[in-house]
């Protein structure tokens, strides 16, 4: 049997989910005849409110919740430094939550969040949906994003512009000559994934051209190697941009399998770079993002708005540095 959640009581009510939080937290700004049909909606439908959530308005306890995707662990450990670092200023603990690709997701999390009696969040993840953004904000909890550029009422967000990073180094391959430039998908990481094939599409229209390199991994391919294993064997590029430094090992093994040399044949760029990628060869060609301040930026966002000192842009934008190794010359 489904569950019940708040947004059935607030569609049954047809009352907004800030409505129906209010009433729920026995706010007194709600009015009488309002209170009474979100009452009669959650009497209807049968739904149990959670105590913990219904006390947390009134609740502090110092402590913040970070959600990470159980797959990030190999680049987010300096994110992580970051975080602690200026959480021990300040005096917060955190309460580290994982997502676990097919068991569970950010929209499970986000009852675990409100559960585990936080003051606030901190979510690294490009798969976050609007629904449960919209919850955690009528939960009035403070919400920091790392990676995605978004923001509300009481959410913050510290990313690294990547569609203009892959727009910039497009656009100087193109006035180069080297025209044959592919993005390859990554389906662990959607949002990613559509910001380089933007930043590719908008400089191929600036220079009055058209992208068509996109390469689409299909569904029944369970690995990005397996799948370049064979694409390899009728296409190369000149440019191949991936996202993961998995990914980037792949094209490695996967072109070298084909007789397709790196960079000779074909240069490579990893975008998110990790220790590993100077630790093969060849060496991988990279975009090196200030981690450590991605996870302390985040923090200190996280104390000013727990600490009511205002925040005036609740978009951080940190810069990179592209790291030039042996797959491009």
């Amino acid at each position: 049997m489904k569950r019940v959640t708040i947004y059935d009581v607030a569609k049954e009510a047809n009352v907004s989910l800030a409505t129906v939080s209010r009433v729920i937290n026995g706010s007194d700004v709600v009015k009488l005849q309002t209170k009474q049909r979100v009452d009669e909606a959650i009497k209807k439908l049968g739904y149990k409110p959670n105590a913990i959530a219904q006390g947390l308005a009134l609740q502090k306890t110092t402590t913040i919740g970070l959600v990470i995707p159980e797959a990030s662990f190999t680049y987010t450990g300096m994110i992580i430094n970051g975080l602690l670092d200026v959480a021990k200023i300040y005096g917060y603990n955190i309460i580290l939550h994982t997502i676990t690709e097919g068991i569970s997701d950010v929209d499970m999390i986000v009852d675990v969040v409100i559960k585990s009696r936080v003051d606030g969040a901190i979510i690294y993840t490009d798969k976050i949906t609007e629904e449960s953004m919209a919850m955690l904000n009528d939960y009035n909890i403070p919400i920091v994003v790392i990676g995605n550029r978004v923001s509300a009422q009481s959410i913050c967000s510290v990313y690294v512009d990547f569609e203009k990073a892959i727009y910039e180094l497009c656009s100087e391959y193109l006035d180069k000559g080297i025209e044959d430039i592919a993005i390859l998908e990554d389906r662990k990481n959607e949002n990613s994934t559509n910001d380089l094939h933007n930043g590719a599409i908008r400089a191929f229209k600036d220079k009055g051209k058209e992208f068509n390199g996109f390469i689409s991994i299909p569904k029944e391919e369970r690995s990005s190697y397996r799948f370049l294993k064979k694409y390899f064997v009728e296409h190369r590029h000149q440019l191949i941009v991936v996202n993961r430094d998995s990914q980037a090992m792949a094209t490695i093994n996967a072109a070298r399998e084909n007789g397709i040399l790196i960079p000779e044949d074909m240069q490579l760029v990893c975008v998110i770079d990790t220790k590993y990628n100077s630790m093969v060869r060849p060496q991988i060609s990279a975009f090196t993002i200030p981690s450590y301040d991605l996870g302390a930026v985040s923090m200190r966002l996280m104390t000013k708005m727990l600490q009511s000192e205002g925040v005036e842009d609740k978009e951080k934008c940190l810069n990179y540095l592209f790291t030039a190794r042996e797959t491009t010359y």
